[in-house]
């Protein structure tokens, strides 16, 4: 069988990494498509997991449209697909990517099989676009492949057929596992960590911040900053900040957090680099998916900065907190992590145990 992955963007790639492994152990022949939706930090993720891609269409572009990014997807990935033309099409999750690909394989027969289907929130315009393309793929593709019993649930109540699911757990645990198996090795050396070491005071909580999302722009996003401000304000807390290269969220953040006493500013750092400082974080506060599955493995808090999440289980389970954007509600849910958290009693990761690129490749086989 010849399998054709898809993805365009960081977060898709650490999650298909493992899955590329596993399919091209088993004998399946495997090609790489991106669409570079992101491009250096997709890369970043490339190397370290050892992926060379077969087809790079490099799309990305400053300050880039949705609609602009879309059109170029559905021109571009034709010709991909004529030249491979492959048994069956692999997108993952949410992104323009996913959506516009299993669009453009639909319209010319080709099966589609889509991993980390059926999360959902039913908000449209949260989170935006990706809600809006996580249904629109559903309705798409042939094979759908859960992370939860949630998820499976969604989708049988959106009347996909039992037979067309497989729930495997999330591909993004056996990306986190394998990647901390391999930095906590005496022989790896990373010179990120190595700098971060000697630069980040260890005998403080460290507060693990990212933020990114296209909703919480502007008002959402200074009212964190403003929250993080007064956080740092205590003697016994670091924050550290890895911030996303879009305009948009720089700006905001270093204008308001730049030099501040106990706020480190960073840019991107390399998944691997990531993983190691989500290792030494006390908490989490993040608008990420991917981050509210991987803290539960690590035994982490992790605070949403989200009003509603696709990822209820997290939630459910006691591992995230939906905070929203409220500055005086992410303050205090803070304040009360650091002074109360004495860690999990029974971390089990409600995502996964580190199997799901193994369920989905022996489906396939059979």
């Amino acid at each position: 069988m010849k399998i054709l992955l898809c993805f365009g963007t960081r977060p898709e790639a650490i999650k298909m990494a493992p899955l590329y492994h596993e399919l091209k152990n088993n004998n399946f022949e495997v090609i790489v498509c991106v669409t570079a939706q992101h491009r250096e930090m997709l890369d970043q993720v490339l190397d370290f997991f050892d992926i060379k891609p077969d087809y790079d269409l490099d799309l990305m572009q400053s300050n880039q449209s949705l609609n602009s990014l879309s059109s170029l997807i559905l021109a571009k990935i034709d010709s991909v697909f004529r030249e491979t033309n492959p048994d069956l099409v692999l997108v993952h999750g949410d992104t323009t990517t996913s959506s516009m690909v299993a669009l453009a394989a639909f319209h010319l027969g080709i099966k589609v099989g889509h991993i980390e289907a059926g999360l959902r929130t039913y908000n449209k315009k949260a989170p935006f676009p990706e809600e809006i393309n996580r249904q629109l793929t559903s309705r798409i593709v042939d094979l759908h492949f859960t992370p939860t019993t949630e998820a499976t649930q969604n989708l049988l109540n959106e009347n996909i057929l039992q037979k067309d699911i497989l729930q495997t757990g999330n591909t993004v645990i056996d990306a986190l596992l394998w990647t901390v198996d391999k930095i906590g090795k005496s022989d790896y050396i990373h010179p990120e960590i190595e700098k971060l070491k000697k630069e980040i005071s260890r005998d403080k909580k460290i507060v693990l911040v990212t933020g990114h999302r296209r909703e919480n722009f502007e008002s959402g996003l200074k009212n964190l900053c403003e929250a993080l401000l007064e956080i740092s304000e205590r003697k016994d807390v670091i924050v550290i900040y890895p911030v996303h290269l879009n305009p948009n969220v720089k700006k905001t953040v270093y204008e308001l957090l730049s030099g501040k006493e106990n706020i480190y500013l960073i840019p991107p750092v390399s998944y691997p680099v990531f993983v190691w400082l989500m290792q030494q974080s006390f908490l989490i506060v993040t608008d990420s998916g991917g981050i509210q599955e991987e803290a539960p493995s690590l035994g982490k808090p992790v605070l949403v900065t989200r009003d509603v999440s696709e990822r209820p289980e997290g939630v459910t389970a006691g591992f995230s907190t939906l905070v929203g954007t409220d500055k005086n509600k992410i303050i205090s849910t803070i304040q009360t992590i650091l002074d109360n958290f004495q860690g999990f009693k029974e971390p089990q990761n409600p995502y996964g145990n580190g199997d799901a690129s193994r369920k989905i490749a022996r489906f396939l086989k059979q």
